[in-house]
């Protein structure tokens, strides 16, 4: 253990038989999730930034316009307005292949690896 490190774990160690961590708010609750779990280290940061930059990448917005469409048409009780529904969810899925193909995503070996994490945050 190197010489900061030593000192750290002295702090955190008076702090604890001091009480210092008892009244802590959360304390027996699960730390909340981590939103970047799915994506490697080394894009992390430039995610963050994109994302507090307010950045959402084009397939994102397509994928989430995607899924509040299924969520209406999943609601929906008129036949008409399930049919537009389904007409807008049909192009943004052809518009959202072409980008992914445009892109060439598909053949990325960091997309294939991550492909299902995606999905899944998506979902």
């Amino acid at each position: 253990m190197d010489f900061s490190a030593g000192i750290a774990e002295e702090r955190i160690r008076a702090a604890l038989e001091k009480g210092t961590f008892d009244n802590l708010p959360g304390k027996g609750k699960p730390l909340p999730k981590d939103e970047m779990a799915g994506v490697p280290d080394e894009l992390r940061l430039s995610y963050k930034i994109l994302k507090n930059g307010g950045f959402v990448p084009p397939e994102v917005q397509l994928k989430k316009e995607m899924v509040t469409l299924e969520e209406l048409i999943s609601c929906c009780k008129d036949e008409k307005e399930r049919s537009e529904l389904n007409k807008r969810l049909n192009e943004k899925i052809i518009r959202f292949n072409q980008l992914m193909e445009k892109r060439k995503i598909s053949h990325s070996s960091a997309y294939r690896s991550y492909q299902h994490k995606i999905f899944n945050k998506l979902y």
